[in-house]
């Protein structure tokens, strides 16, 4: 399947990010990306054996690492807290937290209850009960269709050249192996070949003919989750759009509705 990323300017990530924690970074190249990182605080490490509730975990660089185990996710309680590498967690980004792998390293998550899959950024460490292998983001565990459920079973795969540049850029070094160069973006979600498209659903919460007024405006909806602007022409007027979204499937995207609805913005609505 041929890959058509987004490439994203790091002004543009930062004006969109939440100043809870780390913003968004996924769409931007592995040196982007390490410079959102460190600024946030973040560092790379793999990190010494540690011991949990009596069990000891050994962290490693592993690029070949897949297993197939139970997924949670962690949310409020752990918002704005800073993670095992630095950073401060965010549970509206696409984050995770694995007991041994490097932080940060990029994997791919499949949810085998329904074959949906994303990438994200492993930056934390966790989780330590009932033999779960991964901890995601609450917005991860959303888009993988479980967050209401509180668990999945899934496949967790290391994306290893997109890892390797990713640790690489954190360390200032040059990554040239395979095909991924160091000043290529990642992987966007948008290029999996999953069972739904991350830009089907949107919801629509105003729409501005002034752009200041539409960021402005945006800000207010970071709690919801990923906003955007959109500009659109209509009847030879231009309108900036502020939307909350992608959102991968339309019973998602109507709890979403529902809880922007009931925060006071009575004309929100979902746009395909």
């Amino acid at each position: 399947m041929k890959k058509n990323f987004l490439f994203l300017s790091l002004s543009l990530v930062l004006l969109g990010c939440s100043n809870a924690g780390t913003p968004e970074v996924g769409n931007l190249s592995p040196k982007a990306q390490a410079v959102v990182i460190k600024q946030y605080g973040g560092v790379y490490k793999v990190g010494n054996p540690y011991q949990i509730m009596g069990r000891w975990y050994y962290p490693k660089e592993d690029y070949n690492y897949s297993e197939v185990g139970m997924a949670s996710w962690y949310g409020d309680d752990f918002h704005a807290k800073k993670t095992a590498n630095g950073e401060k967690y965010d549970m509206n980004t696409l984050t995770a937290a694995h007991r041994t792998l490097p932080l940060p390293s990029i994997v791919k998550v499949t949810n085998l209850e329904n074959g949906r899959s994303l990438v994200v950024r492993v930056n934390d460490r966790g989780p330590y009960v009932k033999e779960r292998i991964i901890d995601l983001s609450k917005r991860a565990a959303s888009l993988l269709g479980y967050q209401t459920k509180g668990t999945a079973k899934v496949k967790v795969e290391v994306l290893e050249k997109e890892s390797k540049a990713l640790k690489a850029a954190m360390l200032g070094q040059e990554y040239s192996a395979g095909v991924l160069q160091a000043d290529s973006v990642m992987p966007s979600n948008e290029d999996l070949n999953t069972q739904f498209s991350f830009d089907d659903y949107f919801i629509q919460v105003g729409s501005f003919r002034e752009k200041s007024l539409a960021n402005n405006f945006e800000a207010k909806l970071k709690k919801f989750g990923h906003t955007n602007v959109a500009s659109a022409e209509v009847n030879g007027a231009k309108y900036y759009r502020v939307r909350v979204g992608p959102i991968p499937t339309k019973d998602i995207a109507e709890e979403k509705l529902s809880e922007i609805q009931s925060k006071g913005f009575h004309d929100a609505r979902i746009v395909h």
